[in-house]
This record gives C-alpha cells, sequence and structure tokens, in this order.
C-alpha cells in the first residue's frame, strides 16, 4: 500500500473518474462533491444512481456516509477534491467511528481551489490526505500510484470490510462537463435510483 505521495504520478481527473464509472455494475451509488469533480462523473456516464453536489463545499462524504448507513448492502462511492474535503475534516473520524464497509472515498489532489482561481491549498505543501486519513482513524487509506494502481486500489476497497480512502495526485486541468444544475431534479433521479422515489 502506497503512503508516500512523493511515490506518485499525476494523473487527470476525467480519465480516473471514466475508469470508476467502468468498474460500476451493480448500481452502485456515487457522490461527486462540487465543481470539477461532479463535472467530469457527469462526463464520465450519467447514471440515476450519480448524486451531484451543488454549492457546498465538503460535504460529498458526509452525504455518502449517510447513503451507506441507509444503504449497507450497496457499495457507496465518493468522490472529493482536496480543498473541499479539507473543508470537512471531522468527516474522516465520523466515517472511522461508524465503519461503513460499503463506503469507498476518492480524493482528487491538485492542491489547488481550482474553481475559484487556483489558490493554492494546505494539501500543496504542508497537508497530506492519507496520512490524516490514517490519523483519523481509517487504516485502510493509499496513494495511486498510477493509473493502474487506482484500478487495483478500487477492486480491492469493492471487496474491503471497511471503509476505504484512496487518494489521486491530478492535473490542473478543468472539468470535461458540466452538470445541470436543477437540485430538486438531481435529488429525485437520485432517489429514485437507490429505489427510495418514484419517479417524477
Amino acid at each position: 500500500m502506497n503512503t508516500d505521495v512523493r511515490n506518485t504520478k499525476v494523473m487527470n481527473r476525467f480519465d480516473v473518474t471514466s475508469r470508476l464509472i467502468a468498474k460500476l455494475e451493480h448500481e452502485e451509488a456515487v457522490i461527486g462533491g462540487i465543481g470539477n469533480t461532479n463535472f467530469d462523473l457527469w462526463a464520465a456516464g450519467h447514471r440515476a444512481q450519480n448524486f451531484y453536489m451543488l454549492g457546498s463545499m465538503g460535504l460529498a462524504f458526509p452525504i455518502a456516509l449517510g447513503v451507506a448507513l441507509a444503504q449497507p448492502d450497496r457499495r457507496v462511492f465518493a468522490l472529493e477534491g482536496d480543498g473541499s474535503l479539507l473543508m470537512q475534516l471531522g468527516a474522516l473520524s465520523t466515517i472511522a467511528a461508524l465503519k461503513p464497509k460499503n463506503l469507498i472515498m476518492i480524493v482528487m489532489d491538485n492542491g489547488i481551489y481550482q474553481i475559484t482561481g487556483a489558490q493554492p491549498t494546505p494539501a500543496a505543501n504542508v497537508a497530506d490526505i492519507v496520512a490524516i486519513a490514517t490519523g483519523s482513524g481509517l487504516a485502510n487509506s493509499a496513494w495511486a500510484a498510477d493509473e493502474a494502481d487506482f484500478e487495483r486500489l478500487v477492486e480491492e476497497a469493492m471487496s474491503a470490510g471497511e471503509p476505504s480512502l484512496i487518494a489521486v495526485r491530478i492535473d490542473d486541468k478543468p472539468g470535461v462537463g458540466a452538470t445541470r444544475r436543477d437540485p430538486v431534479q438531481i435529488r429525485e433521479r437520485f432517489m429514485h435510483g437507490l429505489g427510495v422515489r418514484e419517479p417524477l
């Protein structure tokens, strides 16, 4: 397991997201954090089981935790940027304490607040996402060394008996798509995709 950010290749968020979506075969839920993370999720393959966060930094992991606890037989993925995660670090220890074995967290780390002007995040120089996750109690946390390693870590996480966190160093390319910004439609489609609401 790679716990050293210096041993990682800089990858592309859309490519990594597409690789993840290609592995989903059982109506897994995917929660996309705000901005480019969910733009690339939308572009990689829109599904009724995708939830696209709008407007609030750091809520992908807490929302995914709620889904994972409510539907323990469904695998749940959460995609978040480093800047957003650093706004909500308390979620990591809460997830570690509750131990949802069906939750997989993926952090896209480019070291910048990309949407607001590419200001550096603490992850650019001083904060190591995997070290923070491990210190918060998430033992199954690792940096993806490259694309093949990312795919391997996803496969391992899908059969793990504990929550997993995979951190990916990414470039600063903008998101490929643009999420349709209708919160009610996003919510209703997602609830239908999870089987808890009839379609509108």
